[in-house]
């Protein structure tokens, strides 16, 4: 998947952590939330030399690259989660499950890519939920339809709290 379709997945991850916690969706936190969620979605691609985020923290990129981790292996595994989470302990409950859960939402939507993930890194089998012959293929028009639809669910989420909260 392209940087903009995780980052908006970021986001709803983001929006999903708001809800549950009952923080004000107008606040200064909230907007701190929306944009962590926002990067932390993205950041798995670490591993993609020319990504954006290889390009922002490069010192990382250029250790994975030296240890020789490719695409879709270590940062997009369950073990590199955990790691992220013993990691960021000492953020406050609210940005420690933003950046948790929309880091995750990454390697989760990845799954939906026909050439899958290594979830359960080191062990070298490729996960995918979806057949190949409906799997979302990076930069393809499924992308752009799956993007819009979760365009759409970043508009729902604040509706529904906020506007028809019964519903």
């Amino acid at each position: 998947m392209l940087q903009k379709t995780h980052s908006i997945a970021g986001f709803i991850s983001a929006e999903l952590v708001l809800a549950y916690q009952h923080v004000n969706f107008f606040s200064w936190d909230t907007a701190g939330a929306l944009l962590l969620g926002c990067l932390a979605g993205t950041l798995a691609d670490v591993d993609k030399p020319g990504s954006t985020m290889a390009k922002v923290l490069f010192p990382l990129s250029a250790l994975l690259r030296i240890l020789k981790v490719r695409h879709r292996t270590l940062t997009h595994s369950i073990i590199f989660i955990l790691l992220l989470m013993m990691i960021s302990l000492p953020m406050s409950s609210l940005y420690f499950w933003v950046f948790i859960v929309s880091y995750a939402s990454h390697p989760l939507i990845d799954l939906l890519n026909e050439r899958g993930i290594q979830l359960f890194w080191p062990l070298p089998m490729k996960i995918r939920l979806l057949p190949k012959f409906i799997a979302i293929d990076t930069g393809s028009t499924s992308e752009t339809v799956f993007r819009w639809l979760l365009l759409a669910i970043t508009l729902l989420i604040p509706f529904k709290l906020y506007v028809y909260p019964v519903l």
